[in-house]
């Protein structure tokens, strides 16, 4: 049996649900324990036995289950082991996952079941062992609170990647505190006092966000009247957030790839290159492995960037956060038990955790902001529309379609523009509320003439 190197943390036997005392490392807690998980390929027999409760499965290096299997994607599924629960999903691979010969994009694992990919079989089992992870001792990092399990996992890996200058890879849905994340990086490492510069790599077509990233020299390109600095060279001895790293266009990703081997750069116009001075912290809600398997992300790039990986869990992962989180960004907009006692209410702060919120802190800090505003607890979930599109106008004329016509696109124009107020004209938070994908919120956008801003 083979098994992966011993990561340092501490390891313990038992029952699953029973509860392990061991006294923790200075510095750090035990975390509820997970169970072991073995798979064993029937190919060869070879049995590899996981003990973080976490696995990927795929052809590339970088897996922690390499398949030398041609018809294994680099990144094909992932095992992530919850309680008592076992699930597997698939990471976008071309042959699909299979669980007992059903073809699933993400799905239950039972002891014993047949996990097929491509053409391997790897039978699961569930050990009665556990581990025991290190978390946290702290609720917080930097502006960022939570006391779950969960939260104290990132927060234990956003500790010790502070410390360090390494690359850091933060993953999560939108609005879970990524680039809060990232600036308390920053504060906690030996660059806090250097600049913290952000590019939104989603905001901007290529050609400016090449020269947002690397520079140009004078008459690089039309419009270019003088020499201009990347944020690269800008940021010397600070450090570069690269915000929703996943939009960044194929045809740049070499180049920051040499800004990650080599620190260096080289301006639009210019032939020779520079040494630049900087720490990179990158955030994306995509899952980078699934763009790797369509050929969307270079998979040097996602391993020179994902150094050290964070995954920041959304609000409804960890819910028993939210009277926590809710009070304290009650506090930071001001509002107080004196003030506003209805807030601060058990039944209010019960229908806040109840609430899924898709758009997680960033959604619930918007709604806390709302009920103080109108001074009234609204119920989590209440979207702002139009309850009579027709204002202003006799919709009650004319032929049927050509009312339903007109009522429909000042409806639309109403919703997205207040939609897009309450995200300060910031498209990708705006689809996360009104549950569409970004490419039809702009395509409804261009439709009825409204520009982000």
């Amino acid at each position: 049996m083979t098994s992966p190197p011993d990561d340092g943390a501490p390891q313990v036997t038992g029952a699953a649900d029973e509860t392990i005392r061991v006294v923790p490392a200075s510095g750090y807690r035990l975390a509820p324990t997970v169970r072991r998980f073995r798979l064993t390929n029937e190919g060869d027999q070879t049995d590899t036995e996981f003990l973080t409760g976490r696995c990927q499965v795929g052809s590339h290096a970088g897996a922690e289950l390499q398949l030398t299997d041609p018809t294994v994607s680099r990144f094909h599924c992932e095992i992530v082991v919850e309680g008592q629960r076992a699930i597997v999903k698939d990471l976008g691979s071309t042959n699909g996952t299979f669980i007992d010969g059903v073809r699933v994009k993400e799905g239950y694992l039972r002891h014993g079941s047949v996990l097929s990919v491509g053409n391997s079989r790897l039978r699961f089992d569930l050990d009665e062992k556990v581990s025991a992870l290190p978390v946290s001792q702290q609720a917080q990092f930097g502006t960022l609170r939570g006391n779950s399990s969960s939260m104290r996992q990132a927060f234990m890996l956003l500790e010790k990647a502070g410390k360090s200058d390494a690359t850091v890879l933060l993953e999560g849905e939108t609005g879970t505190g990524k680039s809060r994340a990232a600036q308390a990086l920053h504060a906690a490492g030996a660059r806090k006092d250097g600049p913290f510069l952000v590019v939104d790599c989603g905001a901007l077509p290529a050609s400016l966000l090449e020269a947002e990233l690397f520079g140009h020299e004078k008459g690089a390109f039309t419009g270019a009247a003088g020499r201009r600095l990347g944020v690269f060279e800008e940021a010397k001895g600070g450090t570069v957030f690269l915000d929703e790293i996943g939009e960044m266009p194929l045809e740049l990703q070499p180049r920051l790839l040499r800004v990650l081997e080599d620190r260096q750069v080289r301006r639009l116009g210019q032939n020779q290159w520079t040494a630049v001075d900087v720490r990179i912290v990158a955030a994306t809600h995509r899952d980078l492995r699934a763009d790797v398997n369509a050929g969307k992300f270079r998979s040097d790039l996602y391993f020179r960037l994902a150094v050290v990986r964070v995954t920041l869990p959304s609000l409804r992962e960890h819910a028993e956060d939210v009277p926590d989180i809710a009070r304290e960004l009650l506090k930071d907009l001001g509002a107080t038990e004196r003030s506003h006692p209805f807030l601060f209410s058990p039944e209010f702060i019960a229908q806040l955790t109840a609430a899924t919120w898709p758009g997680n802190v960033r959604e619930l800090r918007n709604h806390l902001e709302r009920c103080i505003v109108f001074e009234t607890p609204e119920a989590p979930g209440r979207v702002d529309v139009v309850t009579n599109p027709g204002a202003g106008a006799d919709f009650t004329r004319g032929p049927l379609v050509d009312a339903r016509k007109r009522a429909v696109e000042r409806f639309e124009k109403e919703y997205l523009t207040a939609l897009l107020a309450r995200h300060n004209g910031k498209v990708s938070q705006a689809a996360v509320e009104a549950e569409v994908d970004r490419v039809s919120l702009y395509r409804l956008m261009r439709k009825i003439g409204l520009k982000p801003e």
